[in-house]
Formats: C-alpha cells, sequence, structure tokens
C-alpha cells in the first residue's frame, strides 16, 4: 500500500517536496510560456487568415447580383415582436421594389396588443396600395415564438414564392428581383442573403454592427466562397412554396435553436441547394447596452458551436489581435509586433467591408474594444447551456434542441 503524502510542504526552492509528484515554479513558467507560445502562433495565423479573408470578400462583392424580369407573385413573411427603433423604415424598404409582380407583406403577432401593430398600421396608411396583412394567433407549436409565429402565418401566404425575414432586416430597391434571379438557378431550393450591420440605438448597437462587419462577414464570404460553410440564415430565406411543403412546413422547427440553418438542412435533403448570391441586406441592431449585446451575441455564439464544435473552436484564429495581445504577457517584444501587425490588416479589413457595404457601422477606434468583446463572447459560449431569446431563456438540448427555461443567463 501506499501512502499518500499528508501535506503540501515547501522546499527553499519553493517547491513541493511530496515525491516525484511535485510541481514547482519552474514547471509552472514552462507551462505558461507554452500557452504564450501557443498564443502568439495562432496570432501570425489569425493575421494570415484576416488578410486572406478580405481579399476573398472583395473579390466575392466584386460585381452586384444579377436580376431577373418577372412577374411571379411573392410573399414576404415578416414574423414581429415588440417596437424597435426603425421598425417602419426597416418594413418599408420591402414594398419599395422595382419588382413587376404582385408582393404580400405577410407580418404576424402572438398578441393583439403587441406594439409591433401600431407600425403595421402606420405602413398600411404610408401605402395604402400595398398588400399588408396582419395574422394574430397566439397558437404555440414548441418552443421558439418565432417559428410559432410563422406556422401561424402559413395557411395565409397567397403566392408561390415565399421570402422569411427577420424584422430587423432593411434591404435595397433591387432585392427582390435579384432574391428570384438566384432562386431561378437550375437545383436551387433556398436563396439566403449575407448582411451587414447598422446600430440604431447609440454605442452599444454600433458596436454590435462593427462586430457583423468587421468579424462575422469576412468568416462568412470566406466560408462560403471556399465551400467551407453551407448556411441559411434569418435575414433572407428565400424558397417556392412547394418546397415549404415538402419539408413539412415552419411547425417542424419549432424546437430548434438554430430553426434557419435547420431549414436549409432540410431542403438540401430534399437534393437541392442553398445559395449566397453576391447581395447584402443591412441587419440593424438596437442593444442600448453592454448586458443587452453580450446576451445577443452570446445566443449567436451558442448557436454556431451546437451546430459545429470543431469548425467554431478553429474559429479562435479570427482574433488576431486578442491573441497577440495575449501572447505579450509572456512575449511582450514578440506579442506587441504581432499585435500591431494585427491591427494594420484588422484595419485593412475595416475599410475593405467599409468599401463593400457602403457604409460605416461604427467609428475605427472602437475596434480593439470590438475584437476584445467578441473574443470575451467567444470564450464565453463554451460554457452556456442557456440562451436568451426576446425576455425568455432557453435551455439547450441535445442535438440542436431547445426547451423553455427559468434559468439565470450568466
Amino acid at each position: 500500500m501506499v501512502a499518500a503524502c499528508p501535506s503540501t510542504s515547501l522546499g527553499t526552492n519553493g517547491e513541493g517536496v511530496c515525491g516525484a509528484g511535485r510541481v514547482g515554479r519552474s514547471d509552472v513558467g514552462y507551462i505558461t510560456a507554452i500557452f504564450g507560445a501557443l498564443a502568439l502562433a495562432l496570432a501570425a495565423i489569425g493575421i494570415g487568415w484576416m488578410l486572406a479573408a478580405t481579399i476573398v470578400l472583395r473579390r466575392f462583392f466584386a460585381r452586384p447580383a444579377p436580376t431577373i424580369d418577372t412577374a411571379t407573385g411573392v410573399t414576404i413573411l415578416k414574423p414581429l415582436h415588440g417596437a424597435e427603433p426603425r421598425i417602419l423604415d426597416n418594413l418599408a424598404s420591402f414594398l419599395a421594389q422595382s419588382h413587376a409582380g404582385p408582393v404580400q407583406l405577410l407580418c404576424g403577432v402572438q398578441r393583439a396588443d403587441d406594439p409591433a401593430i401600431r407600425a403595421i398600421d402606420a405602413l398600411r396608411r404610408r401605402h395604402p396600395n400595398a398588400t399588408i396583412d396582419l395574422v394574430i394567433n397566439s397558437t404555440r407549436h414548441g418552443s421558439s415564438g418565432k417559428i410559432s409565429n410563422l406556422a401561424n402565418m402559413e395557411g395565409a401566404i397567397s403566392h408561390p414564392v415565399v421570402m422569411l425575414s427577420d424584422s430587423d432586416i432593411a434591404v435595397g430597391r433591387d432585392y427582390v428581383r435579384q432574391v428570384l434571379a438566384a432562386l431561378d438557378a437550375p437545383g436551387v431550393g433556398i436563396v439566403t442573403c449575407a448582411y451587414h450591420g447598422r446600430g440604431d440605438a447609440g454605442f452599444w448597437s454600433r458596436l454590435g454592427a462593427g462586430g457583423i462587419d468587421w468579424q462575422f462577414l469576412l468568416g462568412l464570404i470566406f466560408g462560403v466562397a471556399n465551400r467551407l460553410a453551407a448556411p441559411c440564415m434569418g435575414s433572407t430565406i428565400a424558397m417556392r412554396r412547394e418546397t415549404l411543403t415538402r419539408i413539412g412546413g415552419f411547425a417542424r422547427f419549432a424546437d430548434v435553436l438554430a430553426d434557419d440553418y435547420a431549414i436549409g438542412a432540410a431542403v438540401r435533403g430534399l437534393g437541392l441547394s442553398v445559395v449566397v448570391p453576391p447581395l447584402l441586406v443591412t441587419h440593424a441592431f438596437d442593444e442600448r447596452s453592454a448586458r443587452a449585446l453580450w446576451r445577443h451575441e452570446l445566443r449567436w455564439g451558442v448557436t454556431v458551436r451546437d451546430l459545429a464544435l470543431a469548425p467554431y473552436a478553429g474559429l479562435i484564429v479570427t482574433f488576431p489581435l486578442p491573441m497577440a495581445l495575449l501572447a505579450a504577457l509572456w512575449w511582450p517584444v514578440a506579442g506587441m509586433t504581432l499585435a500591431s501587425c494585427a491591427l494594420a490588416v484588422r484595419l485593412f479589413a475595416v475599410f475593405s467591408v467599409n468599401r463593400v457595404t457602403r457604409g460605416r457601422a461604427a467609428a475605427s477606434w472602437v475596434l480593439p474594444i470590438r475584437d476584445i468583446f467578441g473574443f470575451a463572447v467567444y470564450c464565453a459560449s463554451f460554457f452556456v447551456r442557456s440562451v436568451d431569446w426576446r425576455g425568455a431563456t432557453l435551455r439547450i438540448e441535445p442535438h440542436g434542441r431547445i426547451a423553455a427555461a427559468p434559468e439565470t443567463l450568466p
């Protein structure tokens, strides 16, 4: 029988003296130095990736998305919940279209006192000749309020092409014609759209918009262009009505956290493709505090983590500036040198994205804050088992399922 060491005593050199299991200060220093070297390597890789992703982004959007002239009828679904700073303008952008065919804007809420109804009334006054329908139905089909809303609206769809879009999305005048052109290609089952950010509620909303433009958009287009990602996003999910019927309708996805991705996967299961044309729509941020933005981005991170853990872990290389600053704790000269290089490449990325989006999500000086905030969200997302969705807490269950839960977020 081997006796256990009764206590942890230290020798004059600061090391434990309990036999071969002792760990000294030199060992701790060696281990932390390895972490520092790893951070240096990840920062260097990240700088190379950021440069490559920026070049890919510029090439992807070098030509505008093609359009098509057709009289095909389109129903645009808008699941609504509450009032947003510019909801009226966002919705109106879907009516100011160059499309020659009929457009039905079909909105849905789950409560008769939902503030979004006032925006619908104002929209009808602004566009008296437009077809704007509203479904008020409190029926729940599962844990997801958004999908329940969509399922309740499904029976009111009037046209053969369905375009689902979140309430915080705004589009350009040729949006419908561009999406229909992409959907018209052989074998295409869904068209989804990349998006850039717009802050509508002060500093934190602009910081969120910067995260979309300067981080998410680069990674998304890099993945799409190199066939490393197969996204389907709530910014746009356009499909034929018969395709929606074939995948079982919206109610099938009512207990799935990443419902948009699951819809895309179901369509791929039919042997059809999901495409991302070189078309950008606008995603509006309305977060007024760091806490609100943290919860929003944490939900996104957890969603992607549960979809593909290994690729999500690999996203650590998309944070070269935080990694270089972390490495500087052990290797000051090398770390700060890489941090300077990372900042230069990040500023080049910001310039390129601003050129593509023809705007500026946030001032360039917030870039270091944006990167550190995003890195903190990324790290935290590995330890979270519940997320906030429009005030409701949803518990993450196996296989991407969700359930309502009265848990408190960290």
